[in-house]
Protein backbone atom coordinates (compact mmCIF):
# COMPACT_ATOMS: atom_id res chain seq x y z
CA UNK A 1 0.00 0.00 0.00
CA UNK A 2 1.17 3.51 -0.77
CA UNK A 3 -0.27 6.00 1.75
CA UNK A 4 -1.64 7.82 -1.31
CA UNK A 5 -3.79 10.23 0.67
CA UNK A 6 -0.72 11.68 2.43
CA UNK A 7 1.69 11.78 -0.53
CA UNK A 8 0.97 15.48 -1.10
CA UNK A 9 2.82 17.94 1.13
CA UNK A 10 1.15 18.94 4.37
CA UNK A 11 -1.35 16.10 4.76
CA UNK A 12 -1.69 13.70 7.69
CA UNK A 13 -4.12 10.84 8.22
CA UNK A 14 -5.18 8.17 10.66
CA UNK A 15 -7.54 5.22 10.77
CA UNK A 16 -8.64 3.70 14.07
CA UNK A 17 -11.07 1.14 15.42
CA UNK A 18 -13.88 2.66 17.47
CA UNK A 19 -16.10 -0.43 17.56
CA UNK A 20 -18.79 0.78 15.15
CA UNK A 21 -18.23 -2.28 12.94
CA UNK A 22 -17.78 -5.81 14.22
CA UNK A 23 -14.14 -5.76 13.16
CA UNK A 24 -11.49 -3.50 11.65
CA UNK A 25 -10.85 0.22 11.63
CA UNK A 26 -13.95 2.38 11.30
CA UNK A 27 -12.93 6.02 11.87
CA UNK A 28 -10.82 7.82 9.26
CA UNK A 29 -9.34 11.29 9.63
CA UNK A 30 -7.55 13.29 6.93
CA UNK A 31 -6.03 16.66 7.84
CA UNK A 32 -4.31 19.46 5.95
CA UNK A 33 -1.77 21.22 8.13
CA UNK A 34 -2.68 24.52 6.43
CA UNK A 35 -5.99 25.88 5.09
CA UNK A 36 -6.91 24.24 1.79
CA UNK A 37 -9.25 24.76 -1.11
CA UNK A 38 -12.10 22.29 -0.70
CA UNK A 39 -14.54 20.87 -3.23
CA UNK A 40 -17.13 18.11 -3.22
CA UNK A 41 -19.48 16.01 -5.30
CA UNK A 42 -22.37 14.24 -3.61
CA UNK A 43 -25.21 11.77 -4.14
CA UNK A 44 -28.17 12.83 -6.25
CA UNK A 45 -30.44 10.60 -4.16
CA UNK A 46 -33.13 12.80 -2.59
CA UNK A 47 -32.99 10.57 0.48
CA UNK A 48 -29.52 11.71 1.48
CA UNK A 49 -27.59 11.20 4.69
CA UNK A 50 -27.00 13.91 7.30
CA UNK A 51 -23.23 14.10 6.63
CA UNK A 52 -23.96 14.72 2.94
CA UNK A 53 -26.15 17.68 3.85
CA UNK A 54 -23.49 19.07 6.18
CA UNK A 55 -20.54 18.68 3.81
CA UNK A 56 -22.45 19.85 0.76
CA UNK A 57 -23.13 23.15 2.55
CA UNK A 58 -19.41 23.68 3.27
CA UNK A 59 -17.89 23.45 -0.22
CA UNK A 60 -16.46 25.03 -2.26
CA UNK A 61 -14.25 26.44 0.47
CA UNK A 62 -10.93 28.26 0.71
CA UNK A 63 -10.31 27.28 4.35
CA UNK A 64 -11.02 23.53 4.55
CA UNK A 65 -8.84 21.67 7.04
CA UNK A 66 -10.08 18.13 7.59
CA UNK A 67 -12.36 15.25 6.66
CA UNK A 68 -13.74 12.99 9.38
CA UNK A 69 -15.40 9.80 8.15
CA UNK A 70 -16.81 6.64 9.66
CA UNK A 71 -17.86 3.25 8.35
CA UNK A 72 -20.39 0.84 9.83
CA UNK A 73 -23.20 3.38 10.13
CA UNK A 74 -24.54 5.56 7.30
CA UNK A 75 -26.25 8.15 9.53
CA UNK A 76 -29.00 8.22 6.88
CA UNK A 77 -32.74 8.36 7.56
CA UNK A 78 -31.92 9.28 11.17
CA UNK A 79 -33.88 12.55 11.44
CA UNK A 80 -32.81 15.56 13.45
CA UNK A 81 -30.67 13.45 15.76
CA UNK A 82 -28.66 12.32 12.76
CA UNK A 83 -28.04 15.91 11.72
CA UNK A 84 -26.99 16.79 15.26
CA UNK A 85 -24.59 13.84 15.29
CA UNK A 86 -23.01 14.78 11.93
CA UNK A 87 -22.47 18.33 13.14
CA UNK A 88 -21.00 17.02 16.38
CA UNK A 89 -18.55 14.82 14.49
CA UNK A 90 -17.28 17.97 12.76
CA UNK A 91 -17.24 20.15 15.87
CA UNK A 92 -15.49 17.54 18.04
CA UNK A 93 -12.85 17.00 15.36
CA UNK A 94 -12.38 20.75 15.02
CA UNK A 95 -12.06 21.20 18.79
CA UNK A 96 -9.33 18.59 19.06
CA UNK A 97 -7.48 19.95 16.01
CA UNK A 98 -7.83 23.58 17.07
CA UNK A 99 -9.61 24.63 13.86
CA UNK A 100 -13.05 26.02 13.00
CA UNK A 101 -15.94 23.54 12.94
CA UNK A 102 -17.13 24.79 9.54
CA UNK A 103 -13.73 23.86 8.07
CA UNK A 104 -14.26 20.16 8.84
CA UNK A 105 -16.13 17.98 6.34
CA UNK A 106 -18.01 14.82 7.32
CA UNK A 107 -18.79 11.51 5.61
CA UNK A 108 -20.36 8.24 6.71
CA UNK A 109 -21.06 4.83 5.21
CA UNK A 110 -22.74 1.68 6.47
CA UNK A 111 -26.18 0.54 7.52
CA UNK A 112 -29.06 2.99 6.96
CA UNK A 113 -31.53 3.96 9.67
CA UNK A 114 -29.56 3.26 12.83
CA UNK A 115 -28.66 5.93 15.41
CA UNK A 116 -25.01 6.87 15.52
CA UNK A 117 -23.08 5.35 18.47
CA UNK A 118 -21.70 8.73 19.47
CA UNK A 119 -19.73 7.67 22.59
CA UNK A 120 -17.71 5.29 20.41
CA UNK A 121 -17.33 7.91 17.70
CA UNK A 122 -16.12 10.59 20.12
CA UNK A 123 -13.54 8.19 21.49
CA UNK A 124 -12.49 7.21 17.97
CA UNK A 125 -12.07 10.81 16.87
CA UNK A 126 -9.83 11.55 19.86
CA UNK A 127 -7.67 8.52 19.13
CA UNK A 128 -7.45 9.40 15.43
CA UNK A 129 -6.30 12.93 16.22
CA UNK A 130 -3.58 11.54 18.52
CA UNK A 131 -2.33 9.16 15.82
CA UNK A 132 -2.21 11.53 12.84
CA UNK A 133 0.85 10.90 10.66
CA UNK A 134 2.07 10.70 7.09
CA UNK A 135 2.09 6.92 7.51
CA UNK A 136 -1.60 6.89 8.48
CA UNK A 137 -2.92 6.92 4.93
CA UNK A 138 -3.23 3.15 4.63
CA UNK A 139 -5.14 2.79 7.90
CA UNK A 140 -7.45 5.63 6.80
CA UNK A 141 -8.16 3.79 3.54
CA UNK A 142 -9.05 0.66 5.51
CA UNK A 143 -11.25 2.57 7.95
CA UNK A 144 -13.76 3.61 5.28
CA UNK A 145 -14.34 0.03 4.04
CA UNK A 146 -17.58 -1.89 4.58
CA UNK A 147 -18.06 -4.92 2.31
CA UNK A 148 -14.89 -4.04 0.36
CA UNK A 149 -12.33 -6.81 0.25
CA UNK A 150 -9.37 -4.47 -0.11
CA UNK A 151 -8.43 -0.78 0.29
CA UNK A 152 -8.40 1.38 -2.83
CA UNK A 153 -5.65 3.96 -3.41
CA UNK A 154 -4.34 5.92 -6.37
CA UNK A 155 -1.55 8.49 -6.79
CA UNK A 156 0.03 10.58 -9.51
CA UNK A 157 2.37 13.54 -9.99
CA UNK A 158 1.68 16.55 -12.19
CA UNK A 159 3.87 19.39 -13.46
CA UNK A 160 2.28 22.82 -13.14
CA UNK A 161 4.69 25.12 -14.91
CA UNK A 162 8.08 24.06 -13.58
CA UNK A 163 6.67 22.81 -10.28
CA UNK A 164 6.00 19.15 -9.54
CA UNK A 165 2.88 18.57 -7.43
CA UNK A 166 1.12 15.50 -6.04
CA UNK A 167 -2.43 14.14 -6.18
CA UNK A 168 -3.47 11.13 -4.10
CA UNK A 169 -6.80 9.53 -3.36
CA UNK A 170 -8.59 6.73 -1.54
CA UNK A 171 -12.05 5.28 -2.09
CA UNK A 172 -14.44 2.66 -0.79
CA UNK A 173 -17.33 0.93 -2.45
CA UNK A 174 -18.42 -2.56 -3.38
CA UNK A 175 -22.22 -2.55 -3.38
CA UNK A 176 -25.09 -0.07 -3.75
CA UNK A 177 -22.92 1.41 -6.48
CA UNK A 178 -24.36 3.47 -9.29
CA UNK A 179 -22.95 6.89 -8.54
CA UNK A 180 -24.66 10.00 -9.72
CA UNK A 181 -22.16 10.39 -7.93
CA UNK A 182 -22.99 4.97 -4.46
CA UNK A 183 -22.29 3.48 -1.17
CA UNK A 184 -19.20 5.20 -2.41
CA UNK A 185 -16.81 7.47 -0.56
CA UNK A 186 -13.70 8.99 -2.08
CA UNK A 187 -11.26 11.48 -0.64
CA UNK A 188 -8.54 13.16 -2.69
CA UNK A 189 -5.69 15.42 -1.59
CA UNK A 190 -3.23 17.60 -3.48
CA UNK A 191 -0.59 20.20 -2.74
CA UNK A 192 -1.49 22.10 -5.93
CA UNK A 193 -2.32 25.81 -5.55
CA UNK A 194 -5.76 26.26 -7.10
CA UNK A 195 -8.82 28.36 -6.35
CA UNK A 196 -11.86 26.65 -4.81
CA UNK A 197 -13.89 27.50 -7.91
CA UNK A 198 -11.43 25.87 -10.29
CA UNK A 199 -11.03 22.88 -7.94
CA UNK A 200 -14.79 22.36 -7.88
CA UNK A 201 -14.94 22.61 -11.66
CA UNK A 202 -12.20 20.02 -12.10
CA UNK A 203 -13.63 17.63 -9.50
CA UNK A 204 -17.11 17.77 -11.04
CA UNK A 205 -15.70 17.13 -14.51
CA UNK A 206 -13.55 14.29 -13.23
CA UNK A 207 -16.40 12.63 -11.35
CA UNK A 208 -18.49 12.74 -14.52
CA UNK A 209 -16.07 10.53 -16.48
CA UNK A 210 -15.02 8.27 -13.60
CA UNK A 211 -17.36 7.77 -10.64
CA UNK A 212 -20.42 8.56 -12.75
CA UNK A 213 -19.22 5.95 -15.27
CA UNK A 214 -19.19 3.29 -12.57
CA UNK A 215 -21.88 0.82 -11.61
CA UNK A 216 -21.96 -2.39 -9.61
CA UNK A 217 -25.67 -2.95 -9.14
CA UNK A 218 -27.58 0.12 -10.32
CA UNK A 219 -28.40 1.36 -6.81
CA UNK A 220 -27.52 4.96 -5.97
CA UNK A 221 -26.64 5.32 -2.30
CA UNK A 222 -27.85 7.87 0.22
CA UNK A 223 -24.24 8.64 1.18
CA UNK A 224 -22.12 9.12 -1.96
CA UNK A 225 -19.44 11.63 -1.15
CA UNK A 226 -16.33 12.75 -3.02
CA UNK A 227 -14.25 15.42 -1.28
CA UNK A 228 -11.01 16.98 -2.46
CA UNK A 229 -8.60 19.23 -0.55
CA UNK A 230 -5.77 21.18 -2.22
CA UNK A 231 -3.51 23.18 0.11
CA UNK A 232 -1.12 24.91 -2.32
CA UNK A 233 2.07 23.78 -0.59
CA UNK A 234 3.63 22.80 -3.92
CA UNK A 235 3.86 26.59 -4.47
CA UNK A 236 3.04 26.41 -8.16
CA UNK A 237 1.57 29.47 -9.91
CA UNK A 238 -2.04 29.70 -8.71
CA UNK A 239 -4.50 27.98 -11.03
CA UNK A 240 -7.32 30.49 -11.16
CA UNK A 241 -8.61 30.28 -14.74
CA UNK A 242 -8.89 27.86 -17.67
CA UNK A 243 -5.64 27.26 -19.55
CA UNK A 244 -2.72 24.84 -19.87
CA UNK A 245 -2.13 24.64 -16.11
CA UNK A 246 -5.77 23.74 -15.45
CA UNK A 247 -5.70 21.21 -18.29
CA UNK A 248 -2.62 19.50 -16.84
CA UNK A 249 -4.22 19.35 -13.41
CA UNK A 250 -7.48 18.01 -14.86
CA UNK A 251 -5.71 15.24 -16.74
CA UNK A 252 -3.79 14.18 -13.63
CA UNK A 253 -6.89 14.26 -11.45
CA UNK A 254 -8.80 12.20 -14.01
CA UNK A 255 -6.12 9.51 -13.90
CA UNK A 256 -6.60 9.21 -10.12
CA UNK A 257 -10.41 9.12 -10.16
CA UNK A 258 -10.58 6.68 -13.08
CA UNK A 259 -8.13 4.37 -11.31
CA UNK A 260 -10.25 4.47 -8.14
CA UNK A 261 -13.48 3.91 -10.09
CA UNK A 262 -12.03 0.84 -11.79
CA UNK A 263 -10.78 -0.49 -8.45
CA UNK A 264 -14.31 -0.17 -7.04
CA UNK A 265 -15.82 -2.01 -10.00
CA UNK A 266 -13.18 -4.75 -9.75
CA UNK A 267 -14.02 -5.18 -6.05
CA UNK A 268 -17.81 -5.23 -6.52
CA UNK A 269 -19.61 -7.48 -4.07
CA UNK A 270 -19.00 -11.07 -5.14
CA UNK A 271 -17.32 -9.94 -8.38
CA UNK A 272 -15.01 -12.23 -10.32
CA UNK A 273 -14.12 -9.83 -13.14
CA UNK A 274 -13.88 -6.18 -14.15
CA UNK A 275 -15.92 -5.32 -17.25
CA UNK A 276 -15.41 -2.25 -19.39
CA UNK A 277 -18.39 -1.31 -21.58
CA UNK A 278 -17.32 1.19 -24.24
CA UNK A 279 -19.92 2.81 -26.49
CA UNK A 280 -18.77 4.80 -29.53
CA UNK A 281 -20.59 6.55 -32.34
CA UNK A 282 -23.37 8.02 -30.18
CA UNK A 283 -24.70 11.54 -30.61
CA UNK A 284 -23.06 12.76 -27.38
CA UNK A 285 -21.03 11.64 -24.38
CA UNK A 286 -24.24 11.62 -22.34
CA UNK A 287 -25.98 9.30 -24.82
CA UNK A 288 -22.97 7.01 -24.98
CA UNK A 289 -22.77 6.82 -21.21
CA UNK A 290 -26.50 6.14 -20.92
CA UNK A 291 -26.28 3.21 -23.33
CA UNK A 292 -23.15 1.84 -21.67
CA UNK A 293 -24.61 2.16 -18.19
CA UNK A 294 -27.86 0.43 -19.22
CA UNK A 295 -25.84 -2.50 -20.56
CA UNK A 296 -23.60 -2.50 -17.48
CA UNK A 297 -26.61 -2.52 -15.13
CA UNK A 298 -28.42 -5.37 -16.89
CA UNK A 299 -28.66 -8.37 -14.54
CA UNK A 300 -28.89 -10.62 -17.61
CA UNK A 301 -25.66 -9.22 -19.05
CA UNK A 302 -23.89 -9.39 -15.70
CA UNK A 303 -24.94 -12.99 -14.99
CA UNK A 304 -23.91 -14.03 -18.51
CA UNK A 305 -20.51 -12.51 -17.83
CA UNK A 306 -20.24 -14.50 -14.61
CA UNK A 307 -21.14 -17.68 -16.47
CA UNK A 308 -18.68 -16.86 -19.28
CA UNK A 309 -21.61 -17.09 -21.71
CA UNK A 310 -21.17 -14.96 -24.89
CA UNK A 311 -24.91 -14.28 -25.02
CA UNK A 312 -24.57 -11.08 -27.05
CA UNK A 313 -28.31 -10.69 -27.57
CA UNK A 314 -28.61 -9.52 -23.97
CA UNK A 315 -26.16 -6.69 -24.70
CA UNK A 316 -28.10 -5.45 -27.71
CA UNK A 317 -31.41 -5.78 -25.89
CA UNK A 318 -30.11 -3.60 -23.05
CA UNK A 319 -28.71 -1.01 -25.48
CA UNK A 320 -32.07 -0.83 -27.25
CA UNK A 321 -33.95 0.05 -24.06
CA UNK A 322 -31.53 2.72 -22.88
CA UNK A 323 -33.88 5.51 -23.94
CA UNK A 324 -31.39 6.77 -26.50
CA UNK A 325 -32.10 6.93 -30.23
CA UNK A 326 -29.98 4.48 -32.23
CA UNK A 327 -30.20 2.55 -35.49
CA UNK A 328 -30.10 -1.23 -34.87
CA UNK A 329 -28.77 -1.76 -38.40
CA UNK A 330 -25.66 0.29 -37.65
CA UNK A 331 -24.59 -1.61 -34.53
CA UNK A 332 -21.20 -3.32 -34.33
CA UNK A 333 -20.34 -5.37 -31.26
CA UNK A 334 -16.91 -6.65 -30.24
CA UNK A 335 -16.01 -8.78 -27.24
CA UNK A 336 -12.30 -8.48 -26.64
CA UNK A 337 -10.89 -9.22 -30.09
CA UNK A 338 -13.91 -11.23 -31.25
CA UNK A 339 -16.49 -9.49 -33.47
CA UNK A 340 -20.00 -10.73 -32.72
CA UNK A 341 -22.19 -8.30 -34.67
CA UNK A 342 -21.48 -6.10 -37.68
CA UNK A 343 -24.03 -3.73 -39.23
CA UNK A 344 -26.70 -5.17 -36.98
CA UNK A 345 -26.09 -8.66 -38.37
CA UNK A 346 -24.64 -11.60 -36.41
CA UNK A 347 -21.15 -12.71 -37.42
CA UNK A 348 -20.05 -16.32 -37.22
CA UNK A 349 -17.58 -16.63 -34.35
CA UNK A 350 -15.97 -19.29 -32.22
CA UNK A 351 -18.08 -19.67 -29.10
CA UNK A 352 -15.19 -21.52 -27.50
CA UNK A 353 -12.86 -18.56 -28.11
CA UNK A 354 -15.46 -16.09 -26.77
CA UNK A 355 -16.03 -18.31 -23.73
CA UNK A 356 -12.30 -18.36 -23.02
CA UNK A 357 -12.14 -14.57 -23.32
CA UNK A 358 -14.86 -14.26 -20.70
CA UNK A 359 -12.83 -16.38 -18.30
CA UNK A 360 -10.37 -13.50 -17.97
CA UNK A 361 -10.48 -11.27 -14.89
CA UNK A 362 -10.82 -8.22 -17.16
CA UNK A 363 -13.27 -8.12 -20.06
CA UNK A 364 -13.71 -5.45 -22.74
CA UNK A 365 -16.99 -4.89 -24.62
CA UNK A 366 -17.08 -2.34 -27.46
CA UNK A 367 -20.44 -1.31 -28.89
CA UNK A 368 -20.45 0.95 -31.95
CA UNK A 369 -23.90 2.47 -32.43
CA UNK A 370 -23.33 4.90 -35.31
CA UNK A 371 -21.08 7.64 -36.61
CA UNK A 372 -21.64 10.31 -33.95
CA UNK A 373 -18.90 11.93 -31.83
CA UNK A 374 -20.14 10.59 -28.51
CA UNK A 375 -18.01 8.04 -26.68
CA UNK A 376 -17.98 6.76 -23.09
CA UNK A 377 -16.66 3.84 -21.07
CA UNK A 378 -18.55 2.50 -18.06
CA UNK A 379 -16.90 0.09 -15.63
CA UNK A 380 -18.84 -2.64 -13.91
CA UNK A 381 -18.47 -6.24 -12.71
CA UNK A 382 -20.31 -9.51 -13.03
CA UNK A 383 -23.09 -10.81 -10.76
CA UNK A 384 -22.08 -13.97 -8.94
CA UNK A 385 -23.82 -16.17 -6.38
CA UNK A 386 -21.90 -14.30 -3.69
CA UNK A 387 -23.51 -10.95 -4.57
CA UNK A 388 -26.90 -12.31 -3.49
CA UNK A 389 -25.43 -13.93 -0.38
CA UNK A 390 -23.60 -10.77 0.73
CA UNK A 391 -26.67 -8.56 0.34
CA UNK A 392 -29.11 -11.10 1.77
CA UNK A 393 -27.04 -11.22 4.96
CA UNK A 394 -25.74 -7.60 5.10
CA UNK A 395 -28.09 -6.30 7.80
CA UNK A 396 -27.79 -9.37 9.99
Amino acid sequence: MMNAITKAKGFLAAGVRAGIKEQGEDIALIVSETPAAGAGVFTTNLVCAAPVTVSRSRVPSSTARAVIANSGNANACTGQQGMHDALEMASETARLLGVRSEDVLVASTGIIGRPMPMPKIRSGIAEAVSLLSVEGGVSASRAIMTTDTRPKEAFTEVCIGDIRAQIGGIAKGAGMICPNVATMLSFITSDVAITPEMLQLCLSRSADISYNCLTVDGDTSTNDTVIMLANGLAENPLIDAPGPMLDAFQQALDSVTISLAKQIARDGEGATKLIGITVVGARSFQDARQIAKTVANSPLVKTAMFGCDPNWGRILAAAGRAGVTLDPESINLTLGEVTLVRGGEPIAFSEKEAHELLRNTEVSVILNVGDGPGQATVWTCDFSYDYVKINAEYHT
